[in-house]
């Protein structure tokens, strides 16, 4: 299977620069799959469309602010995308696998200074694209992290380093429901839901079941291997309590916020669709021809063309219906990516 099958062509333009003004008057596009019907929504009639004693599973993990902004020594100014924590203990000094930008004049010892008073090391390169850097803060850095860090916007989302939205974007790249920290992409199907379409939901009768699925940053990237099957995920932390797997497992149908939330579903479901609690890493790949085991409908955002999150999506409802919907998406002006509009695919 080649993976330029799944590319298409998206005007600049359509690619959503800042969230809608409200969270839930983003538009939801309702694709059958049995009929191939498509319907145009808004987010906030939801609680109309899903059934009574529907299990929504969403995805909890809590986005960190993850990029900080420094200069070298010489003055170069770069930027630090925090990936992993390194330091076993938590401290005014941390050890984190991160991303530079730009890293061609980096090396080990190159000293960084961070916007607020902290200062980065680089200790060694971790592999092509990741460094391992010791920060140090002249306090407890997770709190520095919390006043100085920045939303990891993905980088077709533009932001100067002066721009006020940055304060908008650690709301707004953010769910409502988020709990759990440890994301550096927010689960954007969920970006859409506000308080009271969440609450009208409840009220329908329709059961929200969260799970955790912490977002690493190559969720986003094109997939680069000619042939799809070559490619490798990149593992990611996942947790299901005996709770939520007892609920999922006991459902009549499942609707899945999001590409996370499924991978996570999937990932912990036996092939009688039965799942186990699970604290564990996943590295699922799911592309054309996969058997869903759970999954019955998946809330989504339009995605990036030859990623693993279009593929997913090609999986779950068929290219052939996937390229009309996106042709209509296209056509009709719906907005793109992170801090676009959505999809609910039956």
């Amino acid at each position: 299977m080649k993976i330029r099958d799944f590319d298409y062509h998206l005007p600049a333009e359509l690619i959503a620069q800042h969230p809608c003004h409200q969270r839930d008057r983003s538009r939801l596009m309702v694709i059958d799959r049995k009929t191939g019907e498509i319907e145009d929504r808004i987010f906030s009639h939801l609680p109309e469309i899903l059934k009574r004693e529907e299990v929504l599973v969403i995805n909890d993990s809590r986005v960190i602010p993850a990029r900080l902004v420094g200069q070298k020594e010489t003055g170069g100014r770069i930027e630090l995308l925090l990936l992993t924590r390194k330091s076993k203990v938590p401290g005014s000094s941390e050890t984190w696998e991160v991303l530079l930008k730009p890293a061609k004049r980096v090396s080990p010892g190159t000293k960084i200074m961070i916007d607020g008073n902290c200062e980065a090391s680089i200790v060694e390169r971790a592999s092509e694209r990741k460094w391992i850097v010791t920060l140090t803060a002249s306090y407890e850095f997770q709190r520095f992290l919390e006043k100085h860090g920045r939303a990891p916007l993905p980088p077709y989302i533009k932001r100067k380093t002066s721009d006020t939205r940055h304060l908008e974007d650690l709301q707004r790249y953010q769910t409502i429901y988020a709990k759990v920290p440890g994301s550096v992409a927010a689960p954007t199907a969920g970006l859409h839901f506000s308080r009271h379409t969440l609450d009208d939901l409840k009220k329908n009768g329709v059961h929200v079941v969260p799970v955790t699925l912490h977002v690493g940053y190559g969720t986003f990237l094109p997939i680069e291997e000619e042939t799809v099957e070559n490619h490798m995920m990149e593992e990611e932390f996942y947790e299901i309590t005996p709770e939520a797997a007892r609920i999922i497992s006991e459902a009549e149908s499942v609707t899945a916020v999001g590409t996370t939330a499924t991978r996570v579903i999937e990932s912990a479901a036996d092939e009688t669709g039965k799942i186990k609690t699970y604290s564990a890493y996943t590295s699922l790949f799911i592309y054309p021809g996969y058997r869903f085991k759970r999954v019955n409908a998946l809330i989504t955002n339009f995605h990036l063309p030859r990623s693993s999150l279009y593929l997913l999506v090609c999986a779950f409802a068929g290219k052939n219906i996937m390229e009309k919907a996106y042709k209509k998406a296209t056509e009709e002006r719906y907005r793109f990516y992170s801090y676009g509009d959505c999809m609910l695919i039956l």
